[in-house]
């Protein structure tokens, strides 16, 4: 929960920011004035951290992770991730392919893949792990007296880096693999309309922890396949001049973000003994995604704490992204689904029915407001600030879990698929696509 904690103010800054200068995410409006430079350095501002979560992951859930919190932990986890990012980027593997006879050209599945390594919040998280895993298990290793320098703590480092580089290795045959997988899989749910596009929602939440959402954000925002549902939106066009409904990729995720996330956080503030840790930690993340569309404040702050919460939450994504197929709204984004991005995109011609955003926006708030209440009364859930039954017999004052659902996290967090959203990363990236 420690870099979570850093993200609500991240996402107001970059909220108000958009609202003064949508120019700096690539949206038309004024590029000078007072306005737009007070924009500019607060969308800057917040983007600092939120652009680069995955090393917030990488020192922060390390230090979380560790024993007795030490900051050395955070530097492994830092030493692991930088090694990593390193040993899997573009430019290293296809180093070592053309060492053994083989090619990474730019532009195939496998260079995409690679190429969404760098700032990757699973990554990050995966280092954190090794970091935290490694000063746990050496932090008091004794060496010999001519090795006695490196002994305890000062030999973590050391060992996180061999460790490092044997999972850099995994990952070269395993990622590419993995990210095929879910282009291939895109390509196959881009025929089925209204369908598809709630399953390819579903999945672009459920998949954000791990940043592997990119390669279905490549097939359906993008010219992967020839869709470019983004692209085509932004330029100007409408569904006569494509092969497919334009906007259907886009549109449902609008009454989810813009108020799906509020009744959402109305549920978690209602069912939390603690109300006034709850209305700071997910009440800014909600005006930040009503405004703007930056969920990682929200999503991030319990989807570790309690993931089958966070597949319902996804699921719901899928349900109203069909919903809103059928209904015949349409609108896109530059940035994310949030109101700014919806006034914007309301004049292109391939915008209708925007006004249908009150009654979807109604009706998401209160199916997402009564899931959750539902869920996190029903099942006992944690979320943040939520302290039920089992914690109270725990006699634990926080509102975090105990030292040994910290250890298990790692655990946790990998077999549950581990976003970065910010940016979208595609070969042939329009100016305004900036997530």
């Amino acid at each position: 929960m420690l870099p979570v904690a850093a993200l609500p103010v991240c996402g107001i800054l970059m909220g108000i920011g958009y609202a003064l200068a949508p120019a700096v995410m690539g949206a038309e409006g004024p590029t000078t004035g007072a306005a737009y430079t007070v924009g500019f350095l607060l969308v800057k501002a917040g983007g600092a951290l939120i652009d680069n979560m995955a090393w917030l992951f990488a020192i922060g859930a390390a230090v979380g992770l560790a024993d007795d919190h030490d900051g050395t932990a955070g530097l492994a986890g830092l030493v692991s991730f930088l090694m990593m990012q390193q040993l899997l980027s573009p430019g290293v593997v296809g180093a070592v392919r053309a060492a053994v006879g083989s090619t990474l050209e730019e532009g195939t599945v496998d260079y995409i893949a690679f190429s969404k390594i760098a700032g990757n919040s699973f990554i990050g998280i995966l280092a954190a792990v090794i970091g935290a895993t490694c000063y746990n298990k050496f932090k008091s290793t004794k060496l010999p007296d001519w090795l006695s320098f490196f002994s305890g703590k000062r030999s973590v480092a050391i060992i996180t880096a061999l460790v490092s580089i044997v999972i850099s290795v995994i990952l070269l045959f395993v990622w590419p693999v993995i990210f095929g997988i879910l282009v291939a899989l895109g390509n196959g749910i881009a025929g089925l309309n209204g369908i598809g596009a709630g399953i390819y929602a579903f999945l672009n939440r459920l998949l954000i922890p791990t940043g592997l959402h990119h390669a279905l954000n490549n097939v359906f925002w993008f010219d992967t396949i020839g869709l470019g549902d983004l692209k085509h939106f932004w330029a100007g066009e409408t569904s006569a001049d494509v092969g497919w409904d334009l906007g259907m990729y886009m549109s449902g995720f609008f009454p989810c973000m813009m108020f799906g996330i509020p009744g959402a956080a109305l549920a978690m503030v209602r069912t939390a003994k603690n109300k006034k840790a709850a209305i700071g930690l997910v009440v800014s993340a909600a005006i930040c995604a009503f405004v703007c569309g930056v969920t990682e404040p929200f999503e991030f702050g319990f989807m570790f704490l309690c993931f089958p919460l966070y597949v319902v939450y996804a699921a719901l994504y899928g349900i109203f992204t069909i919903i809103t197929y059928y209904s015949g709204f349409r609108a896109g984004f530059c940035f994310s689904a949030g109101a700014t991005d919806l006034v914007f995109s309301a004049s292109l011609p391939a915008a209708a029915k925007t006004w249908m955003i009150i009654p979807l926006g109604i009706a998401a708030f209160l199916v997402f407001y009564f899931v959750f209440y539902f869920a996190i009364t029903k099942f006992d859930l944690k979320t943040p600030a939520v302290r039920t039954t089992m914690w109270k017999k725990a006699k634990r004052t926080s509102s975090f879990p105990t030292t040994t659902t910290l250890r298990l996290l790692p655990v946790f967090w990998l077999l549950s698929a581990a976003r970065r959203t910010l940016p979208v990363l595609t070969t042939a990236q329009p100016a305004c696509a900036l997530k």
